[in-house]
């Protein structure tokens, strides 16, 4: 999402951020309420079509969220929805996609007014990379054919009891819903939302062999240097990954691996 619509979902979540923690753990509802709206804009094209015309005053616009939303919706749901409906937006899509934004971090906002934020955020890269290794069960909580029921039930398996009930919110939702999303990217976006809430940048680190506490410090503070934030660095160890490390910040990528030096001598061979 860019531009004009990048800004004004900036805005309303600027807006609404004293908000949200001012519910406390109330904004885990409000996040719910939203993801229910998505759920209804998704499913009715009339309704998108309604609140993205720019062609309708916002007032209007405004006036039909109040009507839809009239019955059992939090005040602050219906509000954060009045704004999205009054913004302008490049696409119907992305005001879809910004209410489904909205809901994950009033989801996230609840988890740092009982501060278990940053739980929230290790525990959602711990399921990343556990899945990593298990091919079959990251294509079974990713495949839209499959009844949704079953995939939540095998997320439950691997996740009640384990983890904060946020995280297996936001999990259940990746998988019950993913909207045209792979399971493991959606969890690692939501983990990146996480960490900008802590005002950092996460790093995702592929290395052949683990890491010494030295050497991961060292990391850290090379890529703070370079990124000027505090970073957050998630490290898998990942036996194909040989001679050194692969690096991602964002869609920046570091790769040193011996596999991508061989790729590219070859190249340089056959050219």
């Amino acid at each position: 999402m860019r531009g004009t619509s990048q800004a004004s979902l900036n805005a309303i979540s600027d807006r609404f951020e004293s908000d949200l923690q001012a519910a406390g753990q109330d904004a885990l509802t409000i996040g719910e309420q939203l993801f229910v709206v998505v759920d209804a804009l998704d499913s009715s094209g009339a309704l998108r079509r309604s609140l993205a015309d720019p062609s309708r005053s916002g007032e209007d616009k405004a006036a039909l969220v109040r009507s839809v939303l009239s019955g059992g919706f939090d005040a602050t749901t219906v509000s954060i929805m009045e704004a999205v409906a009054e913004a302008h937006w490049s696409s119907e899509a992305d005001l879809v996609d910004a209410v489904s934004l909205l809901a994950i971090n009033a989801h996230l906002v609840a988890a740092q007014m009982r501060g278990v934020l940053e739980t929230v955020e290790s525990e959602l890269f711990i399921v990343t990379r556990a899945l990593q290794g298990q091919r079959e069960v990251r294509q079974a909580l990713s495949d839209d054919s499959t009844e949704p029921s079953r995939r939540v039930k095998l997320l439950e398996q691997l996740l009640t009891g384990r983890a904060d009930p946020v995280t297996v919110a936001l999990a259940t939702r990746a998988t019950a819903k993913p909207r045209g999303e792979r399971f493991v990217p959606a969890l690692a976006r939501v983990g990146d939302m996480a960490a900008a809430r802590r005002s950092r940048k996460v790093a995702y680190v592929s290395t052949s062999h683990a890491l010494s506490d030295a050497q991961i410090n060292r990391l850290e503070s090379l890529l703070t240097s370079a990124y000027g934030a505090d970073m957050q660095l998630n490290v898998t160890v990942d036996p194909a990954v040989v001679g050194g490390m692969r690096i991602q910040v964002g869609s920046d990528v570091i790769d040193s691996t011996m596999l991508t030096r061989l790729a590219d001598a070859k190249r340089r061979l056959a050219s």
